[in-house]
């Protein structure tokens, strides 16, 4: 053991290991596998990414767990399977699932207005655009929790497009690390909605709205909530919105330009404790942690006797809430797919580029990290990286590579 391998166990919370099998055990090709590292390491060699991480479990053990590349560009460490990543949307799901569990407590409905929280959205108007202004028209109705969870909201983010909503929103201090939860949410508040409540699927800072209201519900702060009802008891040490400076040494970092379009690459500080705790976006975590979580989905709500969440509340979450009468029209929404509550959901067997099976449900980050849970071939996956500008790529290389190793 090398003095830097040494250091890395020694800083490290011990994030319990699920169980390994080979993959011939788990009806996994071992050659397949390889291949799928080997391409991997071949986009690494091309510059397309430093290095990332990818696992692959089934029948409740891994059969793939493999580290390729370089943990940043800018130091010698090669990635490691204790590698920290900023997870950014794959937060959602988590938070998502904090949201059910207050449900499952008898706290509030997923029906309840969002304004029984939060006051300040009652008073929301939508904006409508006409000739390059901005209208202002009442709600036809209230804004709900089920309409948070599958992004129906009317709420957008301000880097999905630009029209004047957005605008408004580029234009806010929403994008600041340093306010709180409650300030975030009344600002969303205050800014008008991208449409009507129920009408469109926008992909949105809804979730970091179910954060506050895990907050005002719980009377805790997210971190603290998160920690005691899901990370905690899934023994995932490592996940939070920030690390330690004594990860420093672990953490995975881009290219500090994109190696397709030239443009900078800026992403957040891990070391620095943020004062909004973003539940659509904040959260830093390793491979094994998402992995049990994504176990936890896969078994239907429990890991090693200890439930997170009820059965058949997973079985909603991970239905489609959409329907023919949602108005989809997003990149982030794949064909054949539609979305339930905190997870995009597979609908169709065919139709989008690439396998899968019906009822997957899976998300992704903003800089490249994705996970999928695929109940049907009792199959979950987990791939880290740090690279923005190539994630929608990877995704569907990874996807084809790992289902061509199922037997």
């Amino acid at each position: 053991m090398n003095a830097q391998t040494a250091a890395r166990q020694t800083s490290a919370p011990q994030t319990p290991s699920l169980p390994h099998a080979k993959p011939e055990q788990l009806g996994l090709s071992p050659v397949r596998l390889q291949l799928l590292s080997d391409a991997f390491k071949r986009e690494v060699d091309k510059g397309t990414l430093p290095g990332a991480t990818v696992l692959v479990a089934r029948r409740g053990q891994i059969g793939w767990f493999d580290a390729i590349g370089k943990q940043s560009p800018l130091a010698a460490a090669p990635m490691a399977k204790d590698s920290i990543f900023r997870i950014f949307s794959m937060t959602k799901p988590i938070v998502s699932i904090g949201i059910m569990m207050l449900i499952e407590d008898g706290h509030f409905l997923l029906s309840d207005a969002v304004a029984k929280f939060i006051p300040e959205f009652a008073n929301q108007k939508v904006g409508v655009e006409h000739n390059g202004e901005l209208e202002l028209v009442p709600l036809k109705r209230q804004m709900t929790v089920q309409d948070l969870l599958r992004h129906t909201s009317g709420i957008t983010y301000d880097h999905t497009g630009n029209g004047l909503v957005q605008r408004l929103y580029q234009q806010s201090r929403l994008r600041s690390r340093k306010i709180t939860n409650a300030e975030h949410a009344s600002l969303v508040a205050s800014l008008p909605l991208m449409c009507q409540p129920g009408a469109e699927w926008n992909y949105s800072r809804s979730t970091d709205i179910l954060g506050r209201i895990i907050e005002v519900v719980s009377g805790k702060s997210l971190s603290a909530f998160l920690a005691e009802r899901i990370l905690a008891p899934l023994q995932m040490a490592e996940t939070a919105f920030h690390t330690a400076e004594a990860n420093a040494g672990r953490l995975a970092e881009p290219f500090p330009t994109d190696p397709w379009t030239g443009d900078k690459v800026q992403l957040f500080n891990m070391l620095e404790k943020p004062g909004m705790e973003s539940g659509g976006g904040g959260l830093v975590s390793t491979t094994m942690d998402y992995a049990r979580f994504s176990q936890m989905l896969l078994n239907g709500g429990s890991l090693d006797g200890v439930r997170i969440v009820g059965r058949k509340t997973l079985e909603l979450m991970a239905s489609d809430h959409l329907g023919p009468e949602v108005k989809v029209d997003s990149p982030l929404m794949p064909p054949g797919h539609g979305f339930g509550l905190g997870f995009a959901v597979r609908t169709h067997a065919g139709i989008a580029p690439f396998p899968g099976s019906l009822g997957q449900f899976f998300w992704s980050g903003m800089a490249g990290t994705f996970f999928w849970i695929d109940p049907k071939e009792d199959l979950f996956a987990v791939f880290m990286m740090q690279g923005p500008g190539q994630r929608q790529y990877t995704r569907s290389l990874l996807r084809d590579l790992v289902y061509a190793a199922v037997e």
